[in-house]
């Protein structure tokens, strides 16, 4: 029941949304642009989104590249990272494309996940989100709220007792939506097709990110009613992609990747830092131990992506020897690899080696999204070698740079205030850090501490306009 769980919560959230401002007539452009904007920091406010900038930045490449065979729109699109391990995706109001985490590590290629984005971006274009929506004006108040309900007891309970109020309230005859959600599928695969055939992806790729989602359903899903699933009908939907496929032959001014993606070491990226520790532990080792009996056939690649995820793996298991060593074999296979080596940089941080680290974090900084993660991790090595002066530059720099990424930064360098003697500025920089993790009773706390020692009148005015902000 997890496969659909936090999907229901928010496709339930955007209905009511939708309900609460006019069910009788089509929302337009405008009013859908509003409820992005309150969708978009609902999500927000309950921390769904992985705040991970190597995984981002790969899937809002994949999206910008479909994107620019497409003609301009009324959305900004964005591509975002559920961190869950739902093997799903979905677009929502305002062209604002979800991808779970667990359906990248399901997945085997890049041109599976080009497959479902573009897809995905179909629907946001051909605006299907604002007019299945508009069809919920068909669902009774009393058949929204159960599924209100449903999708709160999903999120409390596991998912069983959750998809059974769904499953009852919905079972009523509302049904409305239902053959209308199939004609839109059916609508963003042959345009994601469209969109995947100019662009430097295979097409056939979305062909198997199907098979694989209904692989999936055959696990233990299946008889889940279409209506609250993300993708209904997948069987169906497979006899009709390969229909539309079976003569493709590519185009003659067909683009070329020229960027390298990095999907098998964002995969197992995901696997080794977010994924449930056990399970991807034994993945990761059977995939290893495979590769290793098939060590002729087998691809350096795939086996570096593994000893990358492994080393991850090991690092929360908390042996970082056995980290390290996998990390080194995974360089031994991509020599100087910039996100091998970031990982290297923060484990022997881990187990107290910070001048090591520095030595292998040098050069990663000129990385445009990996290098303000260089910079963290070098400074919390200068600060564990007593270095105040360096680790502080480089704390502001992420501080100035990137303030939501990184919000231990805050915490740090209120550290370094402490030792300086500065209590006020240490009170402030905790009242900040506080204030980012949402622990707003000891923001303020940490808040009114710094205003009694303060002295800087642009801190203390900062001070004042983030108290009022958390007071409100």
């Amino acid at each position: 029941m997890k496969i659909f769980k936090y999907f229901n919560v928010l496709f339930c959230l955007v209905i009511f949304l939708i309900f609460s401002l006019n069910t009788s007539f089509a929302i337009s452009i405008p009013e859908e642009k509003k409820i992005a904007k309150k969708f978009m920091e609902m999500i927000q406010e309950r921390e769904m989104i992985l705040n991970d900038p190597i995984v981002s930045h790969m899937v809002t490449r994949v999206g910008n590249h479909i994107l620019s065979f497409l003609p301009p729109g009324p959305f900004d699109y964005s591509f975002q990272v559920v961190d869950d391990d739902i093997f799903n995706a979905f677009a929502s109001p305002g062209a604002n494309i979800f991808v779970y985490r667990g359906l990248i590590t399901a997945l085997d290629s890049i041109d599976e996940l080009a497959g479902i984005i573009g897809h995905e971006i179909a629907h946001a274009a051909s605006r299907h989100v604002s007019e299945s929506l508009d069809r919920s004006k068909y669902i009774s108040i009393g058949s929204l709220a159960g599924m209100l309900a449903g999708a709160i007891i999903a999120g409390k309970s596991g998912g069983d007792a959750g998809a059974a109020v769904m499953q009852g309230t919905i079972a009523l005859g509302q049904t409305a939506m239902l053959s209308f959600t199939r004609e839109n599928e059916t609508e963003a695969d042959e345009k994601g097709i469209m969109f995947l055939k100019k662009s430097c992806f295979a097409p056939k790729g979305l062909l198997s990110g199907l098979m694989k989602i209904r692989a999936a359903d055959y696990r233990g899903v299946e008889y889940i009613p279409d209506y609250v699933k993300t993708h209904p009908g997948t069987g169906k939907r497979i006899g009709h992609v390969e229909t539309i496929l079976s003569n493709y032959v590519p185009l003659s001014n067909k683009a070329e990747c020229h960027d390298d993606f990095r999907f098998d070491m964002v995969k197992y990226r995901l696997l080794g830092l977010y994924a449930e520790i056990e399970p991807a532990f034994k993945q990761l080792t059977t995939q290893l131990s495979r590769n290793l009996s098939n060590s002729i056939t087998a691809d350096d690649s795939d086996s570096a992506a593994i000893h990358y995820g492994m080393g991850l793996i090991y690092a929360r298991k908390f042996m970082g020897e056995k980290a390290i060593l996998h990390l080194k074999k995974a360089l031994s296979i991509n020599i100087f690899d910039p996100m091998i080596l970031l990982e290297m940089g923060r484990i022997y941080l881990f187990n107290g080696e910070p001048q090591k680290a520095l030595n292998v974090l040098k050069g990663i900084e000129r990385y445009p999204v990996m290098g303000i993660m260089a910079r963290f991790h070098k400074a919390n090595a200068y600060l564990e070698l007593k270095d105040l002066s360096e680790s502080k530059i480089l704390f502001n720099e992420i501080i100035s740079q990137a303030p939501s990424l990184y919000p231990k930064a805050y915490y740090s360098l209120a550290n370094i205030m402490s030792i300086e003697k500065k209590t006020g500025e240490s009170h402030y920089y905790l009242g900040v850090y506080y204030s980012k993790i949402n622990n707003n009773k000891t923001a303020i706390l940490h808040l009114n501490k710094a205003l009694e020692k303060l002295k800087d009148e642009i801190t203390i005015k900062k001070t004042k306009q983030l108290l009022d902000q958390l007071k409100k």
